[in-house]
């Protein structure tokens, strides 16, 4: 078995091994280590490192990951399956897609976890977008376009099934996710309830009892999905134009209804009044861009309709990951938003005609 390095045994010599596999003959004479990120299932440590050798072009700082220190927080990782999912992204399917993502040094784990490492690029001065303050229309036109290349490589490809730690919709996983969903949903509404709406409220409970607007099934078409595809798990980088988007936090990538990342992104990440007025446009500028790779037998009218039913996507993010993880007072806010967010976005599409 591979060796799996924490927070406290990675050195300098370990570090110069990493990066002399990648290419760069260097070596670490020394780093500085700094917690970065808000992660709830997992930590982000930023090394900056001290190098000498061939130094041009090899990196100066890295990012490693690492399960939480929170013994709740690890074993939901386990049980959901977020870190094997993870470290098989990166070992598997992050060479055949486009989308931006960090290039990665190490990917281990041991088992299922929680034991894992990863070893990741350091993306700065890109920074996490902010789930709390939401996005600007340009970031958020950005965003949704990059996930083109996470679903067009991976559209309807019968290969990608059948690996147990990626998974895919079935009667088993969705009544799982319903089962947590209800088994949650009183707690939430404690805990959150009287900061909503009343019909936010109301339809955030109907879900728990509906039946799954996509199905019971694998939905088609179906590709890879980031499943949590929001501002806390993109870097961002402004200084362009377009903004650069990249992707990060793969822990819950599966197969499903791509236009549910779509929905999930726009109802998390913008504030309702704006994204009222331009999600029609950048969902249109998503089809768009997935004809000119060669799908072009997915129309408009089957796009938007799939994208009314992945609204409800977010509800399950937000219901059960807010009662299942490290309760903080950042994390009441994000969830608290998300579950106002998301609930308003499917009563201004009208998709509770989807919950029967």
């Amino acid at each position: 078995m591979t060796s799996i390095p924490t927070e406290q045994t990675i050195d300098a010599a370990w570090l110069t091994e990493r990066l002399n596999e990648a290419g760069h003959k260097v070596t670490v004479t020394g780093f500085q280590a700094k917690r970065i990120g808000t992660g709830q299932i997992g930590k982000c440590i930023r090394y900056a490192l001290d190098l000498t050798g061939e130094t041009a072009g090899a990196p100066t700082s890295l990012v490693g990951k690492f399960p939480s220190d929170d013994e709740i927080s690890r074993a939901t990782g386990v049980m959901l399956k977020n870190f094997i999912k993870e470290v098989s992204f990166y070992q598997q399917v992050q060479e055949r897609l486009t989308i931006a993502t960090p290039k990665c040094y190490f990917a281990a784990i041991d088992g299922e976890g929680p034991d894992f490492a990863l070893l990741l690029e350091d993306l700065s001065p890109a920074v996490q977008g902010d789930q709390l303050n939401g996005c600007s229309v340009d970031v958020a036109r950005a965003s949704v376009l990059e996930l083109v290349g996470l679903h067009a490589p991976s559209w309807n490809d019968e290969t990608l099934r059948g690996k147990d730690w990626l998974g895919e919709p079935n009667a088993e996983s969705i009544e799982l996710n319903r089962s947590l969903y209800q088994g949650n949903i009183d707690g939430f509404a404690e805990r959150y309830g009287a900061r909503l709406k009343e019909d936010e409220l109301a339809i955030i409970r109907k879900v728990a009892d509906a039946d799954p607007p996509m199905g019971d099934a694998l939905p088609e078409p179906f590709a890879l999905v980031h499943i949590d595809y929001r501002l806390d798990n993109l870097l961002i980088d402004e200084s362009s134009a377009p903004p650069k988007i990249t992707a990060v936090d793969w822990q819950s990538i599966s197969l499903g209804s791509p236009l549910a990342d779509v929905a999930y992104f726009m109802g998390a990440g913008l504030r309702s009044e704006t994204r009222k007025q331009v999600e029609e446009e950048i969902v249109r500028a998503y089809h768009a861009a997935l004809q000119d790779t060669g799908i072009e037998d997915y129309g408009w009218e089957a796009c938007w309709a799939d994208y009314r039913k992945g609204v409800f996507a977010g509800f399950f993010v937000t219901v059960i990951a807010s009662m299942i993880v490290e309760r903080t007072e950042r994390g009441d806010e994000m969830f608290l938003t998300m579950a106002r967010r998301h609930a308003r976005h499917a009563l201004d599409l009208g998709s509770d005609e989807f919950l029967v």
